[in-house]
């Protein structure tokens, strides 16, 4: 699912979008590449310690996009790539993936899991 192109960016750091949309409204949090954790072929991991409006949004709809790149790594034709990830997500509050982001992250309230269905490099 993810190619070694994706990797590369996560190993760079950069802004994370992440869109939630309900009520016809859509809503965009932030992160960083560093504090994505990748995890299963196509799970992706990313503490929460805030993100309120995100979780109602994914109570309501699970459908999500996220968008990430790094300025530090080539693309199709000149420095600097991104990608643009779909799929679902849901919050953890316990299970062993919190445990695991917990250690990593103490900040951490919550653990937002990302199962990808497509990751497209964007430039």
């Amino acid at each position: 699912m993810f190619t070694e192109k994706f990797f590369e960016v996560l190993n760079h750091e950069g802004v994370v979008s992440i869109v939630t949309c309900a009520n016809n409204t859509a809503h965009v949090a932030n992160t960083w590449n560093s504090y994505l954790i990748v995890v299963e072929e196509n799970k992706i991991l990313i503490p929460a310690a805030a993100m309120i409006k995100t979780e109602e949004n994914i109570n309501a709809n699970p459908k999500v996009k996220l968008t990430l790149g790094s300025k530090e790594v080539m693309g199709y034709k000149y420095m600097g790539t991104g990608f643009l990830l779909e799929g679902t997500a849901r919050f953890l509050k316990d299970g062993d993936n919190f445990k695991m982001m917990k250690e990593k992250c103490p900040f951490l309230t919550r653990t937002l899991e990302v199962t990808v269905t497509s990751c497209k490099q964007t430039l």
